[in-house]
């Protein structure tokens, strides 16, 4: 399973769609994409034309985004005690945690807020 950040997502469904060949790519391949409620959340509070929710919808649908429950909370709570510069990244460290609760990679296009992150696989 890989889940997917809200940088590849935007990258991926909106603007040029740089990502989008790396999305049909892992989709190809078979993995199975997973999308994490902080990450809808990211999503929709940003400026989305109806054809990039539509996208969103067909391929990643709301109703089954990856809650943020009791699991999830206490591994983003526990990864914010342990990086360094934790403050401003929270939203961050709760997406590293849905991954690492589901022993699932994060495709995010920004490797460097993650790098840091114990346990968690990059795809």
């Amino acid at each position: 399973m890989i889940i997917i950040d809200t940088s590849a997502l935007i990258d991926s469904l909106s603007g040029a769609r740089r990502s989008a060949p790396r999305l049909r790519r892992f989709i190809e391949e078979g993995e199975r994409i997973s999308l994490p409620t902080i990450v809808l959340y990211e999503w929709l509070r940003g400026p989305r034309i109806t054809a990039e929710l539509a996208a969103q919808e067909e391929l990643l649908p709301r109703e089954q985004a990856l809650p943020f429950g009791a699991q999830e909370a206490a591994v983003a709570a526990d990864l914010y005690r342990r990086v360094k510069k934790p403050r401003g990244r929270e939203i961050d460290l709760a997406i590293a945690a849905t991954a690492i609760v589901r022993d699932a990679a994060l495709w995010t296009l920004n490797t460097a807020d993650f790098s840091d992150v114990p346990g968690l696989v990059l795809a």
